[in-house]
C-alpha cells in the first residue's frame, strides 16, 4: 500500500525537487548581481522534468563547506539537465549578465508554481486519506 502511495506522489516529488533547485539557481543569480563576470544561470524546466520522468536523473548536489564547492562548472547539471546561461538582455561593463528585472520575475513565477505544486500535493494526500478513512 505504501509503495502505491509513493508511486502516486513520485511525479509531484520530482516537480517540487526541480522547482526548489531552480529557485536556488535564480537566488544565486540575484545574490551575484554585483559580481564582475558572473553569468546568470537557469535550466529548461520542461526538458529537465521530461528527463527526470524518463529516469535520466542525477542527484542534486549538497551544499558545500567551501566557496569553491558551489562554483559552476561547464558540466554542471540539475536532475540530468544542463545548467545553461541566460541570454544577455542588457550587457554590463563588468561582464555580469544578471538582469534584476528578469530574475525577480523568474523568482516570483517559480515560487508561485512551487506553491501551486505544494497545494496540489496537499489535495492529493487529502484525497488518499479520505479514501482510506471511507
Amino acid at each position: 500500500m505504501v509503495s502505491k502511495i509513493d508511486n502516486a506522489l513520485q511525479f509531484n516529488r520530482t516537480v517540487l525537487n526541480l522547482r526548489a533547485a531552480r529557485q536556488e539557481l535564480i537566488a544565486s543569480n540575484i545574490a551575484n548581481v554585483d559580481t564582475p563576470n558572473y553569468k546568470a544561470k537557469d535550466i529548461d524546466f520542461v526538458k529537465t522534468l521530461q528527463g527526470a520522468i524518463s529516469g535520466n536523473t542525477v542527484k542534486l548536489q549538497m551544499a558545500g563547506t567551501m566557496p569553491h564547492h558551489l562554483s559552476s562548472s561547464p558540466g554542471e547539471n540539475v536532475m540530468g539537465a544542463p545548467v545553461m546561461f541566460r541570454n544577455v538582455v542588457q550587457p554590463s561593463a563588468d561582464g555580469n549578465t544578471v538582469d534584476m528585472d528578469v530574475e525577480r520575475a523568474q523568482f516570483a513565477d517559480n515560487a508561485l508554481r512551487y506553491e501551486a505544486s505544494v497545494k496540489f500535493v496537499d489535495n492529493q494526500i487529502k484525497s488518499v486519506l479520505t479514501a482510506l478513512q471511507g
